[in-house]
């Protein structure tokens, strides 16, 4: 195959990224015609169909090849401009992809710094399986996901644990909670958890049937459930007596330390393993390149989770069931 039109994949990027051929002309400061004659020359040389003309447009299998392609070519080449002290011929925009409980915890501050330094990320927020089908199909560079094993081309980094807790209001627990007739049991229990509202984040969400699966011994419970899809939201939800949430430990530790949270079952805990996943770009295909910007994105989300993350206990052991739950 002749070398391709750096020009021509950088249609097929911004198509990919703005799913219309107006925003990608808009993007690339061009016509729309310049767009889909440059797409149209990328799909004859390879000889095949890139982009089903749908509205949404989206990609084909082989164009979501090239786009992993263009996404590498990409960040090679920022790299080799920023090395060189030149400008990048275009802003690029570094894409990884992280489920939605990483971001409201521990992703943002540990990005900080380079953001600070002017690096353009685009944060792209999915459940965590998606996360990695993100970076299979090639719209990200890299991701934060619970999938243990790396695809060809990709190297896999341990990141640590994220600890998930069941947490209720306590005027929740009050109204909720006190027993029937203030004689039964108190707290949740076998008896009253199908009764009691769960908070869900959305239809992918199970962390709360697995909390309950786990605390309880049941097999697929089915509980009460209020959705609240935002992760601020949910915990705000939670504080205000709306139902019982299932958590990030880290990020509910302030409020149940000032008593605005209470545990329910302190000691059923969700173990959740996290990994940094990102392709291996440019000739050393063994290692990460000194410096390279992906490496550094990779470098920082590890330090960050370090000091925020639980260690793991054993990695050489098989993934939790349990996975962090999509918040957009």
């Amino acid at each position: 195959m002749k070398d391709l039109d750096p020009a021509a994949l950088d249609c097929l990027a911004a198509l990919a990224d703005e799913a219309g051929f107006e925003r990608a002309a808009q993007r690339l400061s061009i016509t729309q015609s310049a767009v889909s004659q440059r797409l149209k020359s990328l799909e004859a040389q390879v000889g095949r169909l890139l982009v089903v003309r749908s509205r949404p447009l989206r990609l084909t299998e082989s164009g979501k090849v090239l786009l992993r392609f263009a996404r590498q070519m990409h960040a090679m080449r920022s790299d080799l401009a920023r090395e060189l002290g030149a400008a990048s011929p275009v802003q690029e925009r570094l894409p990884i992809a992280v489920n939605a409980d990483s971001l409201a915890t521990w992703v943002l501050p540990a990005l900080d710094p380079l953001v600070q330094e002017g690096v353009s990320l685009e944060l792209v927020v999915d459940d965590q399986d998606f996360t990695h089908d993100w970076l299979r199909q090639g719209a990200v560079l890299g991701c934060v996901s619970t999938v243990r094993e790396a695809l060809r081309g990709c190297r896999v980094q341990p990141l640590g644990v994220m600890r998930y807790t069941a947490v209720a209001s306590p005027s929740f627990i009050e109204r909720e909670l006190i027993g029937s007739g203030g004689t039964g049991p108190k707290g949740l229990h076998e008896g009253n958890f199908a009764q009691v509202p769960f908070l869900i984040f959305n239809r992918k969400d199970d962390m709360q049937q697995q909390w309950v699966s786990q605390a309880f011994g049941v097999r697929r419970p089915s509980l009460r459930e209020r959705y609240v899809p935002s992760s601020e939201a949910y915990v705000r939800a939670v504080l205000m007596g709306w139902g019982v949430g299932v958590v990030p430990l880290v990020q509910v530790q302030p409020l149940l330390g000032s008593g605005s949270l209470v545990l329910l079952r302190p000691e059923v805990m969700l173990e959740v393993e996290l990994f940094w996943h990102q392709w291996q770009l440019g000739p050393d295909a063994q290692g990460p390149r000194h410096g390279g910007l992906l490496d550094r994105v990779g470098a920082a989300l590890a330090a960050g989770a370090q000091r925020t993350l639980a260690a793991p206990r054993n990695l050489s052991g098989r993934r939790p069931r349990a996975s962090p739950r999509s918040r957009p």
